[in-house]
């Protein structure tokens, strides 16, 4: 019994007792079908009742919480608990995984709903933020994310009368949000005076925008869009948990347990109290409730479910019954009949009938109970309780014998003896008590000895002894009733044990993992016939053991279901059954035990979810009892980790640091004039990759080293390089079409790049799902998807739509290396990944997957699995091994194996008639298609290799790699690098190679013929031809790795130096060794022979030396001390005297003499000279300029590129204030008689009266009470640009100031608005596609920053893009289709939206700069500024200097010189006939203008002067063109229209007796004005705490009012200039007007965030009722005056974005006038 295999006999899931109604609503719905769906622990269930049978959705991890209904009454969507929570999607008929959707919730998911179609799925989370989303949930793609609220919300539901609105609600409030594009935005439910704001709990919805919430204190609020309309009353005595709506009505359930029917107008019908039901009980509380047809179905905190029939509604059925709250550890299973006993922490025994799943009586007790036990023949049951007492009851009514209480710790476990006499009764007091049952429980014995609590015990066939189980995990047997220790090891081998219970003793060694702790498994249950045991453990498993099991770490089968805990299990009395208990699930599952070879009665055997539940555990590795020997190759491979300390990635920044601490840098000469073009590579990656080599459509070979695609010639021996990777490929992978590759590089965030096979340009680049590396890739059978593994922990499998670069699903692949993972080409659904002892076949689900582990069964012993393929039919597989089999498999079963190779067969390759393989023994196996013989065998031989091979083997029978078939050749790559192409009929060719895995460091050429020499850490040299001929001429084996080698100066002779410090010089034909010397310890770095004759040898070691040996004397005649640290190079000078040395430190060192990384590819370039060369430069990175090299410098180039926006994001007031701000300080009021004899008070402000018109009536005037934006001075160009264009054919033009999009009619002059946003907007863009007329997409700064896509016309919002960029968006535009919109952010990066839904990464290359055609040499690269195309991928570039450059595809064609004197700031092309607008700085003059039109190519052109003559330039910021009109809009913030046929330019130009003067040095100074033009200063007020912003004069000119920075207002004596502080003058004075923001009449004005937003401005009306403010937040509002109460209620306007500095009311009242700080615009406000 020694073996370790799993049992054959299994466990199926037939019944869960209870629901889960405790911290959840809403979870149980009727299907389609009538049957009930609802959720025990981790379970899923469908319950038929009227055949009472429970079908289960095994899906989740862990606790689901939530669950809903599909519109189509099928489908079910269920959320669950945990660190990295998911929501499945699963069809209740067919119990399939529709989709999973992950990576949008932390915590756990609270709540989930459908939308009225069912395409949408909202869920909230229950992490600090309460986040919630938006799904298309078919494709597990996230639409939407938004933080719900900052305590926890409760539900969320999509309004079904209503689109793209739902409802959250929650502690203390309920929201209503809108989905645009991919945002949510949120309005607060206003409570107002119909009701208090409390906490919401459930929500239902009607027709015409409302909405049906209930409450905490069981009121219901009824909503109308959002705001609360009216209130229903004590709805209910309590929270009103559960709402559901139906097509008759409403339904509720509370704590109060009634659930009401309401009608569609929410009026009452009918309610049902359960509390006084036949199975009610007081303080019953409903969690949910749900009305269909003639039915209600209601569920309650303490697991039951009730249906209520429309007939008979006095008399509710129990359906389902459950524990309640609170662990659940008791149980016992009855000796005679089908029933057993479960006793939780809710205080009730229940016995349970296993046939009809019922319950058959409870009855509750004073205590916890935590142990029960049934006597031989079961009449009694004993029951232990939690303070130490145990109860004995009849099991037939469950009435009391006798209550005994001998201990004061829990009881935890007790067990009658076989014979009926005793009662054995463990504690956590370490005893366990013996007591005889014919006496009355007379306690007769007492087992010492356990040093810690009991947890286990167990009886033996002659009631003589017992054996228990400790805490302590020590497991001892005592005799009963004496209670002795029984030590003996002859006597203990004689004992046969009636029960196996315990966790602890060698039977059940094999139950405990090899390393772990002995308290994971809590129970355990033997079934001897059968011999298996069932176990339960804390990680919610229940598994099946072969018993006895001897060796730790047994193989088991494991069944999920239980989420957390499963604290007890046990066999029925006739072993058919098992019982397992959840302890924090308080579940209790019945399984259905299937002995070895019975499988079950009719249809249960197609369950389908056997994927989940039987399993040879992958956590159970065995010893090496079932392990092949061990690879060392393979075990090499799989230690390989591909992390580096410093990532290509971060050269970027790390190149900034290097600039910042070193500062600026000389001005460097030009770069030189040569340059390097890559001509071959030598090198094949094999040795840790594999399946990297394919045929493309051409027949051209691809395959990759280091970072570069290379696609090879092999009719001319020529290579083609795919060189965007930033550091090592690991994998490759060619398209079904063989046109297109896939290849994976290693990186902090590695990308995957798709490339086009004929032209090397990228396709499409995925990134941001991997960490360190990308392993495997593969495309799809029909091309459409890629799937590609990562080298993270888990090995993540991510699946792309590459086209788009969008994710669609991901899941962790496997805890250890995953080799290769290929999609089923028949099904596009599904894929396969093998790997390191594992094969794994997985289903796309929507987000996610489902798998199933290859069963072995029988067959063969699992082993690593290096290679697949498949066969003809989708369920037919074909893996190899590590132990050279080939392993058949139909579906997830494995059918046969057969031997293919000696060793691990590592590639194998499906052919149309049958197979290839090839293995680490060098042989390559060609198959029948049934696997059934071997047709053919190929070794890898030199003897085999033809005559037109380009190189040699370096060793016979290299391990194949790669295998591929093609062009009727067999294509195969080694691990020695080699690529060989075998022909079919024997002959082999080798086409490539290169040097094997190990640093590459020493190169050498020939001092007279085209030959190379490397040698590297693989032990070898290598002789290259670099002539046409590109091969291997020589090459030899060394004794150790190399890192230098030199050849001597006649060629003949060649010097290597080896890593342990010696160094050999051989002959350079035979490879003879000449000399060899070893005085070193370190490496030798460097090597050379001295010049002409090559007499002396230099040899630089690590140690810091240089010896020095003559060559002929084969001696040491010199060393070269006096270096800090290791050598690195050394040279010698022309006669041979002198030694240049460079070490380690940094340092030139120079002697007198003779006294004294892993890339293994060989790259050969070729040297270009000046006069061949065309434009095949290397792309010159940026020198790191500085700006002197750009072109020169401009004010208003450089202005822009440093303005700060996020100085402005964080509302800073505009002035810095000191002072306590007036909405905190304390105030005391004055009491004033109620009614005074006192002449009336004079009024606070004097009203102004209106002059009378010409007619001499008075004109009507009216109370200001509302505002509407009428007009806008403004436009933004002082830094935007190309944001100014036409809309609606000319008609209108679109611009923008402030937060404000604007849209002007040109004929009337008026404007309309689009005001969603909430900061500045800094760029504009115009969709031209004729599709999308009149769309414009406007972005803004902020935090984050979004972008809103609008309808010019409708000012309606089609999108709302957020979530790429931080700061701002300064730069969009839409692409030529229409359909895409790109983005750049402030932060420098680029995005791409599909804007109608919402790529992935982009690919950039930069600018080639040539001479242009014009012989001149070519000057730096300037500043770009603005970018305009023409037809045939020409792109034109405007330039700081004035320039125009014009490319074609990313060359420099020619340049347009001095298109502008200045910089070109804007272009535009008009679709329609090409020509090109440029704007420019000039300075003004009559015939040259900053604007200019041009015709196609850019040759001739027009100007249009803006100003005749002036001193200062125009600068141009944006233009536009349609139909014979330009719209220009200058960085002076105008907005102009030229007429191309005459230049005529339309300019619509945005553009008493005292006198007191408020200055910020704190005086205010009283100019007389009367006295003529000199104005002499009358008198002046001091002692004024801070700076002035506001004074009033009063009515009689006789005060003066002053307030300032520090929040104090004063009041003066004019023209004195005293200070008046008596209240009795001052309460009494009119005002002419009122500017202050201070003072008790305007204390309301002060919000309650006014901390981080001074009120600046204030202005009340002429007729003195309405008194408007403006605020730091970009806020105007109207008050009413005076406003006295702190925190008035106002309107509020937006549309600044910035601080508001001004406002004042026309002296009509009918406009109000605000002006905006840093937004430099004026409103004008039209007063309603």
């Amino acid at each position: 019994m020694g073996e370790k295999t799993a049992p054959a006999s299994q466990l199926r899931l037939e019944w869960v007792y209870g629901y889960r109604g405790h911290q959840c609503r809403n979870n149980l719905y009727i299907t389609g079908s009538k049957d009930l769906v609802y959720f025990v622990a981790g379970v899923g269930i469908v319950y038929n009742t009227r055949e009472n049978k429970q079908r289960f959705f095994l899906g989740h991890d862990d606790d689901i919480l939530c669950l809903a209904l599909h519109p189509d009454k099928s489908s079910i969507a269920t959320g669950q608990t945990g660190k990295s929570p998911y929501i499945c999607v699963w069809d209740s008929n067919s119990l399939e995984t529709l989709s999973i959707l992950k990576d949008g919730h932390t915590n756990g998911v609270g709540s989930v709903g459908f939308d009225r179609d069912g395409n949408r799925l909202v869920s909230v989370g229950l992490d600090t933020h309460a986040t919630i989303n938006v799904w298309d949930w078919r494709k597990g793609k996230l639409i939407a994310t938004v933080r719900g609220h900052t305590d926890r919300v409760f539900d969320v539901k999509i309004n079904p009368f209503k689109d793209n609105a739902l409802v959250s609600c929650g502690v203390k409030h309920i929201k209503f949000w809108s989905l645009c594009g991919n945002a949510l935005s949120a309005q607060k439910g206003i409570f107002g005076k119909e009701g208090e704001i409390q906490t919401i709990f459930s929500i239902s919805f009607g027709p015409n925008d409302t909405t049906y919430s209930g409450t905490l204190s069981g009121d219901v609020y009824i909503w109308k869009g959002n705001r609360l309309d009216r209130v229903i009353q004590n709805a209910h005595n309590g929270a009103i948990y559960s709402m559901d709506m139906s097509e008759d009505g409403y339904t509720s359930g509370g704590k109060d347990g009634i659930a009401r029917l309401w009608d569609s107008d929410f009026k009452p019908i009918t309610s049902v109290n359960l509390v006084t039901a036949k199975d009610g009980y007081k303080g019953l509380v409903i969690r949910s409730v749900c009305w269909r047809g003639d039915k209600v179905l209601i569920g309650t905190q303490d697991s039951e479910i009730f249906e209520v029939g429309a007939h008979d509604r006095d008399k509710p059925r129990c359906l389902i019954q459950g524990h309640a709250e609170g662990e659940l550890w008791a149980l016992a299973v009855h000796p005679r009949k089908p029933v057993f006993a479960t006793g939780s922490d809710d205080q009730t025994l229940r016995l349970w009938n296993m046939n009809s799943f019922e319950i058959l009586s409870k009855t509750t007790l004073e205590q916890k109970i935590r142990s029960c036990s049934f006597d031989n023949e079961g009449g009694q049951l004993a029951v232990g309780l939690i303070d130490g007492s145990f109860i004995v009851l009849k099991s037939r009514d469950l009435s009391e014998v006798i209550h005994i209480k001998d201990r004061k710790e829990v009881i935890h476990e007790m067990k009658f003896s076989p014979c009926g006499k005793y009662l054995a009764v463990g504690s956590n007091d370490n005893f366990v008590d013996i007591y005889s049952v014919e006496q009355r429980y007379k306690p007769v014995g007492k087992c010492s000895g356990n040093s810690s609590f009991i947890t286990h015990l167990d009886w033996s066939e002659d009631s003589k002894y017992i054996q228990t189980n400790s805490g302590a995990a020590e497991r001892l047997v005592f005799k009963v009733p004496g209670g002795k220790q029984v030590t003996n090891k002859e006597e203990l081998s004689t004992i046969h044990w009636v029960s196996f219970t315990g966790v602890l003793g060698q039977e059940v060694n094999g139950i405990w993992e090899k390393y772990t702790d002995t308290n994971d498994v809590n129970a355990v249950d033997a079934n001897f016939d059968a011999q298996v045991v069932v176990t339960g453990d804390d990680f919610g498993l229940v598994k099946l053991f072969k018993f006895p099991c001897l060796k730790k770490g047994a193989k088991f089968r494991k069944y999920v279901g239980h989420s957390a805990h499963v604290t007890n299990v046990r066999f029925s009395h006739d072993k058919q059954r098992v019982i397992s208990l959840g302890g924090g699930d308080h579940a209790v599952f019945q399984w259905k035990f299937l002995s070895q070879g019975q499988t079950e009665g009719q249809n249960d055997s197609a369950d389908p979810q056997h994927g989940y539940v039987d399993s040879n555990s992958e956590e159970s590795d065995s010893d090496l009892s079932d392990v092949g020997e061990v690879d060392s190759d393979l075990e090499q491979e799989k230690q390989v980790s591909y992390q580096r300390n410093v990532y290509r990635e971060d050269a970027v920044k790390m190149k900034k640091m290097m600039k910042e601490e070193m500062g600026a840098g000389k001005k460097r000469k030009s770069a030189p004039v040569d340059s390097l073009k890559l001509e071959f590579i030598h090198g094949y990656r094999g040795y840790d990759c594999r399946n990297n080599l394919f045929y493309t459509q051409t027949g051209e070979v691809v395959y990759h080293v280091a970072a570069a695609g290379i696609l090879y010639n092999r009719e001319n021996n020529t290579q083609r390089f795919y060189l965007e990777h930033t550091d090592d490929i690991l994998c490759l992978s060619i398209h079904p079409l063989k046109d297109l590759i896939a290849t994976g590089q290693v990186g902090r965030e590695p990308s995957v790049h798709v490339w086009d096979a004929e032209t090397l340009k990228t396709v499409s680049i995925l990134k941001g799902q991997h960490e360190r590396g990308v392993c495997a890739v593969d495309f799809s059978g029909d091309g459409k998807k890629l799937v590609s593994v990562g080298l993270d922990d888990n090995h993540t499998i991510v699946v792309w739509e590459w086209r788009k670069g969008e994710k669609l699903a991901t899941t962790r692949g496997h805890k250890d290396k995953i080799f290769v993972v290929k999609w089923n080409p028949l099904d596009s659904n599904k894929l396969i990944t093998v790997g390191v002892k594992h094969i794994k076949f997985w289903t796309q689900a929507g987000g996610g997957f489902t798998s199933s582990r290859g069963t072995f069964g029988k067959i063969a012993k699992n082993c690593d699995m290096l290679c697949l393929s498949f066969g003809k039919t989708e369920d037919i597989t074909y893996s190899g091994g590590s132990d050279g089999n080939v392993f058949v498999w139909s579906g997830t079963t494995l059918q046969k194996t057969v031997k293919a190779h000696e060793g691990p067969l590592f590639a194998m390759h499906s052919l149309d008639k049958g197979f290839v393989t090839g293995g680490k023994d060098g042989v390559i196996g060609l198959w029948d298609d049934q696997f059934e013989r071997c047709l053919k065998n190929y070794q890898i031989k030199q003897e085999n290799l033809s005559a037109e091979s380009r190189g040699r083997l370096l060793r016979d029978s290299p391990a194949v790699r790669a295998i591929v078939l093609g062009h009727g050749k067999i294509l195969v790559g080694t691990k020695n690098g080699e690529i060989l192409e075998v022909d079919k009929a024997g002959p082999i060719t080798l086409l490539t190679q290169g040097h094997l895995e190990g640093e590459v460091w020493g190169v050498t050429a020939h001092p007279i013929k085209d030959y190379c020499v490397t040698v590297s850490d693989d032990k070898t040299l290598r002789v290259w031809d670099i002539g046409e001929a590109h091969k291997m001429v020589n090459c030899t084996i060394l004794k150790q790795g190399a890192r230098c080698v030199d050849f001597s100066p006649d060629g003949k002779f060649l010097a290597v130096g080896l890593r342990d410090g010696s160094f050999t010089v051989m002959n350079s034909d035979s490879m003879e060794e000449v000399v060899s010397m070893h005085h070193r310890k370190e490496e030798i770095s460097d090597i050379k022979f001295s010049p002409d004759s090559g007499k002396y040898l230099a040899v630089a070691s690590h140690d810091n030396f240089v010896d020095i040996y003559n060559v002929v004397g084969r001696k040491r005649v010199g060393t070269c001390k006096g270096a800090s640290s290791y050598i690195t190079h050394i040279d010698w000078n022309h006669q041979g005297k002198v030694l240049m040395v460079n070490s380690g430190a940094k340092e030139q060192l120079f002697f007198e003499a003779p006294r004294g990384g892993a890339d293994t590819s060989v790259m050969i370039w070729t040297h270009i000279s000046p006069n061949e060369q065309k434009t095949i430069c290397g792309e010159s990175d940026d020198s790191d300029t500085d700006s002197e090299e750009e072109g020169g410098y401009d004010s208003d180039v450089e202005r822009e590129k440093n303005i700060d926006y996020t100085k402005k994001i964080y509302l800073n007031p505009i002035r810095e204030k000191d002072g306590v701000r007036p909405n905190l300080k304390q105030t005391s009021s004055v009491s004033k008689p109620s009614v005074s004899r006192n002449a009336p008070e004079p009024p606070k402000v004097k009203r102004s009266e209106m002059p009378t018109t010409s007619g001499g009536k008075r004109r009507k005037t009216t109370q200001v009470t509302d505002l509407q934006l009428e007009y806008i001075h403004g436009y933004r160009g002082f830094d935007s640009r190309d944001n100014l264009h036409y809309v609606n054919d000319g008609a209108d033009i679109v611009y923008h100031a402030a937060g404000a999009g604007i849209v002007k009619t040109l004929s009337t002059g008026v404007q309309t608005f689009y005001l969603k946003h909430t900061d500045d907007i800094i760029c504009l863009a115009i969709n031209q596609h004729p599709k999308f007329k009149n769309i414009v997409a406007t972005g803004q700064i902020g935090n984050p920053p979004t972008v809103h896509i609008w309808n010019a016309v409708t000012k309606e919002t089609l999108s709302i893009l957020i979530g790429e960029h931080a700061k701002g968006v300064c730069s969009v535009d839409f692409s030529c289709t229409g359909k895409y919109i790109a983005t750049v952010g402030l932060e420098g990066r680029v995005s791409v939206w599909r804007w109608q839904e919402a790529g992935n990464q982009l690919v950039g290359k930069r600018g080639v700069l040539t001479d242009a055609g014009s012989g001149a040499e070519m000057k730096k690269l300037q500043t770009m500024l603005s970018v305009g195309f023409g037809a045939n991928n020409v792109t034109y570039t405007g330039a700081m200097s004035g320039d125009v450059y014009v490319w074609k595809d990313n060359t420099l064609l020619r340049l347009v010189q001095k298109a502008h004197n200045g910089p070109v700031f804007t272009m535009f092309t008009t679709l329609r006939d090409g020509l090109i607008v440029t704007g420019g700085k000039e300075m003004p003059s009559k015939d040259n203008g900053p604007v200019k039109l041009w015709d196609q190519e850019m040759k001739r052109c027009r100007a249009f002067p803006l100003h005749e003559r002036g001193t200062s330039a125009d600068v141009v910021k944006s233009v536009c063109r349609i139909k014979g009109k330009i719209l220009v809009g200058t960085k002076d913030n105008d907005v102009i229209e030229i007429g191309e046929k005459n230049g005529v330019l339309q300019v619509f130009s945005p553009n008493g007796k005292y006198i007191a003067v408020g200055s910020d040095d704190c005086c205010v100074d009283f100019y007389d004005i009367s006295k003529g033009p000199s104005l002499q200063r009358a008198g002046f007020c001091k002692g004024i705490p801070s700076f002035v912003i506001q004074l009033d004069f009063s009515a009689d000119s006789q005060y003066i009012r002053v307030s300032t920075g520090a929040y104090v207002h004063q009041i003066f004596a004019v023209p004195s200039g005293s200070l008046v502080e008596d209240q009795k003058i001052t309460s009494k004075i009119t005002w002419v007007s009122w500017t202050s923001v201070l003072g008790d009449e305007v204390i309301g004005i002060w919000p309650k965030d006014a901390d981080k937003a001074d009120v600046n401005c204030a202005h009340l009306s002429h007729h003195g009722n309405a008194l408007a403010t403006g605020d730091d937040s970009g806020l105007v509002k109207l008050f009413d005056f005076p406003c006295m109460e702190k925190y008035s209620t106002h309107k509020v306007f937006v549309g600044h974005s910035a601080h508001v500095t001004n406002v004042k009311f026309t002296a009509d009242d009918k406009y109000l006038v605000s002006t905006g700080g840093d937004d430099c615009c004026v409103f004008v406000w039209k007063c309603l």
